[in-house]
């Protein structure tokens, strides 16, 4: 019965955390979620100086070139005809509300995690955003992969739905930076390698790849001394999170550059610092992604 108590209290934390300072303001607690999940980068081609959320986004990978669709308030092409129960079927089961299935690029493996109350706060800020009338762009990927009708049993093998579970027997600001980077803030989709079939490879969780979005090298953000951050204060992580700066003077690279101007340097001091705290926690795994540097200044990502 504690356990129970326990993880009802710190789902309502969960809950309630990412709103304190807008109060009971959906769209308030929503916007501050769209930039915690980092919607903006995947959903606007600043490339071509595309409008906010309409879509065009390139991501090329290993399977061909994705591109982030229109989901503003568009009734055509974008979301505005959804429901609630039809944006949360996506977030929660990478369902569309035709009945299709999204192609994991949509990272709903780690959105699945988020809350119904949160998804809800989501849907109600961005549907406050300009709607725009612009046509999604087709896919470009390689056969076997363009092929839709296999999805199913993608996610049969690979994809496990379902919110977020606190653990009662750890902290709430542990359980609030798990919920923040496993879900909310996707880091795994980025930092984790993939198996043959684009599932992430749980065995090196955050340890980095060689291939990820873009064909960018993507770094090792587990405890190990060498390979990874195990080197970094506490507040070299809040630093770089507010301000792309690594602790050698260097600066991340595009990719995470966007992350940290759209969403990590907007969020609280407090969940900055959830974050730090659940990051120190992953298992350490030694995998050194790229060369490692000749100089060390004790707390660089070498």
């Amino acid at each position: 019965m504690r356990r129970i108590v326990l993880g009802a209290m710190v789902l309502l934390v969960l809950g309630i955390d990412s709103g304190r300072a807008q109060g009971d303001d959906p769209v308030a607690r929503g916007e501050y979620l769209f930039r915690a999940a980092n919607c903006q980068s995947c959903h606007t081609d600043v490339k071509n100086k595309g409008e906010l959320l309409a879509g065009g986004r390139a991501l090329e990978t290993p399977f061909g070139t994705f591109y982030g669709p229109n989901i503003t308030p568009d009734e055509e092409h974008g979301i505005g005809a959804w429901s609630d129960d039809d944006f949360i079927a996506a977030l929660r089961h990478g369902r569309a509300p035709d009945g299709s299935h999204y192609y994991p690029a949509f990272p709903y493996p780690a959105y699945t995690k988020m809350t119904d109350a949160d998804m809800r706060a989501l849907k109600a800020y961005i549907f406050t955003l300009p709607a725009v009338d612009q046509p999604n762009k087709l896919h470009d990927l390689d056969d076997p992969f363009s092929w839709r009708f296999l999805l199913p049993a993608w996610k049969w093998l690979a994809f496990e739905p379902g919110a977020f579970e606190p653990d009662p027997e750890r902290p709430e600001d542990w359980n609030r930076g798990a919920y923040l980077v496993e879900a909310l803030g996707h880091c795994a989709e980025c930092h984790t390698p993939r198996t043959t079939i684009g599932a992430l490879d749980r065995d090196m969780a955050f340890a980095g790849t060689t291939e990820g979005p873009d064909g960018e090298a993507v770094p090792n953000i587990t405890p190990d001394r060498e390979t990874g951050i195990g080197k970094w204060s506490d507040k070299d992580l809040l630093f770089m999170f507010r301000t792309s700066l690594l602790p050698d003077g260097d600066s991340v690279g595009s990719g995470m550059a966007e992350v940290v101007a759209n969403s990590t340097k907007h969020l609280s001091e407090a969940d900055l610092e959830a974050i730090v705290a659940y990051l120190r926690t992953l298992a350490p795994i030694h995998n050194q992604i790229g060369k490692p540097k000749t100089k060390s200044t004790g707390n660089a990502w070498d």
